[in-house]
């Protein structure tokens, strides 16, 4: 191959560059990024950065002295992929023709319909996003988190640092059961009850009130709740609209093997935007998870570069991490096909816990509070552990 894009420049698109780097590949390399910023670390935003304890030059991800021998096309947007002549189209009118192609475009956060034209009113999933929220927060007052998930939790735990009134208003009967299940999902998500902050749920949103400023958000039962600040926290969709027409298979974001093949030779998809086949449970997932766009890239650099001539064998299991209220919170492998749940370690009252989820006696996931020693080591078991099906 004489060039590959990389489209694509936060984390996992930085860890295809490095892959490729590593795995001999020494022929062009560009990436492409639609942020104007050097690859930064997302985990940090909604809790260290938000609280104002860390900078913005403590999110590079580069490391002193880094040299990929790469090009880097940023603050421009890929908004095609044509596969006759194999080039990426960029907004700004630019082609970028490459023999090999990884799509690691990541996924954007869901906004609220109606909320356009409110100030007050915020997502968090870039940089910008975490600079204007830090900014309100700053000021203080009335804070509505609207949806219970992780996102959500972190920047309700260091809304409540800062002194803000907050209250978290989650759809769900129980926050957090898709990827934690309902038991240890409310296990978790007791965590802002403990804090004094309030927590909503079963019940939807109906809209947001206010006239050019945020001062409410109303709820489906016909309550409304006040708000000087609203986040919106309710999941993120894949980034993969520009491959419409590529012949690149999208299903939940762009449909991958379990080495992040495509349906179009030449092309691998990593990261958020990646909906991978995962062997261990039988069916394609798509991982939002700092470790994966971290740990996946590299198996799929050997795919490309191979040409899917060789096996990069079952990925591990996803995992990934929180911190809420000085609390970790630490999670491997899949809820969802468990049959059981059990705390073996700790006490859920004291929110030091280690549980270990099983599917007909074999463990298939672990979530730890506070428990770090412990988990790891079910971690590792868990690694070599051949899933279930």
């Amino acid at each position: 191959m004489r060039t590959v894009a990389v489209v694509g420049a936060s984390l996992a698109g930085l860890s295809a560059a490095r892959s490729l780097r590593k795995q001999g590949y020494d022929g062009r390399l560009v990436l492409i990024g639609d942020e104007a910023h050097r690859p930064y670390d997302r985990p940090p935003l909604s809790k260290e950065f938000l609280a104002g304890t860390l900078g913005e030059a403590d999110l590079g991800l580069e490391t002193d002295g880094e040299d990929l021998r790469a090009e880097w096309l940023l603050g421009t947007r890929a908004i095609g992929l044509d596969r006759t002549d194999r080039s990426v189209r960029l907004a700004d009118g630019r082609n970028v023709r490459a023999d090999g192609i990884v799509i690691a475009t990541g996924a954007a956060a869901r906004t609220l319909p109606g909320a356009d034209g409110l100030t007050g009113v915020h997502t968090l999933r870039t940089l910008d996003d975490a600079r204007a929220l830090r900014d309100e927060l700053a000021g203080g007052g009335r804070l509505v988190v609207i949806g219970g998930g992780f996102v959500g939790a972190e920047v309700a735990s260091t809304a409540y640092g800062l002194g803000l009134d907050v209250t978290v208003v989650e759809a769900a009967p129980t926050p957090l059961a898709g990827p934690l299940g309902e038991t240890m999902g409310a296990v978790v998500s007791g965590l802002h009850a403990d804090h004094g902050v309030r927590l909503l749920c079963g019940v939807g949103v109906k809209g947001l009130s206010g006239e050019g400023r945020v001062d409410g958000v109303l709820l489906e039962d016909g309550r409304s709740v006040p708000a000087d600040i609203v986040v919106v926290g309710v999941g993120a969709r894949p980034c993969v609209d520009w491959l419409a027409g590529s012949g690149v298979a999208l299903e939940n974001g762009v449909k991958c093997g379990a080495d992040g093949r495509t349906s179009l030779a030449g092309v691998v998809a990593v990261g958020d935007c990646a909906n991978w086949y995962d062997p261990r449970v039988g069916a394609h997932r798509r991982v939002e998870h700092w470790t994966g766009a971290l740990e996946r890239p590299a198996a799929a650099v050997t795919t490309l570069l191979a040409g899917g001539a060789v096996e990069t064998g079952v990925p591990r299991p996803p995992y990934f991490w929180s911190d809420q209220y000085g609390v970790k919170i630490q999670f491997v492998g899949h809820a969802g096909v468990a049959d059981s749940v059990a705390v073996e370690e700790g006490a859920v009252g004291d929110r030091d816990v280690l549980a270990v989820y099983r599917r007909g006696g074999e463990p298939v996931a672990v979530l730890g509070m506070n428990q770090p020693r412990l988990f790891v080591r079910w971690r590792k078991q868990l690694s070599v552990l051949p899933g279930v099906r």
